[in-house]
């Protein structure tokens, strides 16, 4: 007997048949909604937002009340773990993080340590309040940035097209870049256990700047980084597997200990579903069909569900919701999905 009301997304993961397709939205918490921006504004910023166990909480649920998801995700920001570990960030309006300090050379590095967990307290204390106020309506989803990605910000120093600084030490110094990678590793490994023991039902890596690696660095930088993490979390939770743009590895991605495998809408569902064994897939919608009507929403949400047929799937764009979509755009979706069965 579950524990939940609704666990549809749990099943799915885990690959059993299901009575319908389980939803949920990349970034459903926040951005579309008036209800996220009212809290938003009460508060400093983002980041006082992120570090308010009880306002965190607060804006994890509300999509699963606005919206009717299948899921909640917890409020947080993936550059938590560069922030723990000793490199601060900031959230620049109309820009994105920047970190003031970069890492560039094995001084850097020796000024950072591996991330504690009592360093991200604040996560957990959200978590715990958010698993007691849904009470057992929908299952929680934790995550973290993959190492890959979390390396990016921190050699870059904020967002970018190339991200050349951290590509140049990937192939001018890669004991360096390794090193680093390790730490970020190992920090995450014990941030996403403690979301776990918080209670978080089944997490998410998402490794947002896959794209810019060709396959063969991407096998060497990021995916045994990727499989560390799925072995230190085999048997606690279903993990899914993000990797933006890598759709040169979903082979790769399928041969290690997660269960799902997120696909961003670029990947043909057929080819995804030919590489990816037993594994659950999720995604694919591109983001922008919800500024389309609702009648279109539907068709394409439609067409989408039937591409997968009946291998395992958890439904979702292929990347976040943008911020100037309308909340009704995102519940036709939402609602279309509910209501599509397969033949």
């Amino acid at each position: 007997m579950s524990k939940f009301k609704n666990d549809l997304i749990l099943r799915a993961a885990r690959g059993e048949k299901t009575e319908r397709t389980p939803v949920w939205l990349m970034r459903q918490a926040g951005r579309i909604l008036p209800e996220y921006r009212a809290v938003r504004a009460s508060l400093s910023g983002f980041k006082e937002l992120v570090e308010t166990p009880e306002r965190a909480a607060e804006v994890t649920i509300q999509p699963v009340d606005l919206l009717g998801v299948d899921a909640a995700i917890i409020f947080s920001d993936i550059l938590v773990i560069p922030e723990a570990m000793g490199l601060s960030y900031e959230m620049v309006e109309k820009k994105g993080p920047v970190f003031p300090e970069k890492i560039r050379s094995e001084k850097d590095i020796d000024q950072l340590h591996i991330a504690q967990p009592d360093e991200l307290t604040y996560v957990y204390q959200a978590i715990d309040l958010t698993v007691k106020d849904l009470d057992g309506r929908v299952p929680l989803i934790g995550f973290a940035g993959a190492p890959f990605t979390i390396f990016c910000y921190m050699v870059e120093g904020s967002g970018s097209k190339t991200f050349s600084k951290a590509r140049e030490m990937l192939y001018a110094r890669p004991e360096l870049a390794h090193r680093l990678m390790q730490m970020i590793t190992d920090s995450t490994i014990g941030y996403l256990k403690g979301q776990i023991e918080a209670g978080a039902n089944l997490v998410q890596v998402f490794d947002s700047w896959a794209a810019i690696l060709s396959k063969s660095i991407y096998r060497e930088f990021s995916i045994p980084y990727l499989k560390q993490i799925c072995d230190a979390l085999d048997g606690m939770v279903p993990v899914t597997l993000f990797a933006k743009g890598a759709n040169f590895s979903i082979d790769d991605l399928a041969a290690l200990n997660c269960r799902t495998i997120g696909l961003d809408w670029n990947v043909p569902v057929d080819f995804a579903k030919a590489n990816a064994g037993d594994k659950t897939l999720q995604g694919n919608l591109d983001p922008a069909v919800l500024y389309a009507s609702g009648r279109d929403i539907a068709k394409h949400t439609e067409k989408m569900l039937a591409a997968f047929g009946n291998h395992p799937h958890i439904a979702n764009l292929g990347h976040g919701v943008y911020p100037d979509m309308k909340p009704d755009a995102v519940r036709t979706f939402v609602n279309t999905v509910k209501e599509y069965r397969h033949e």
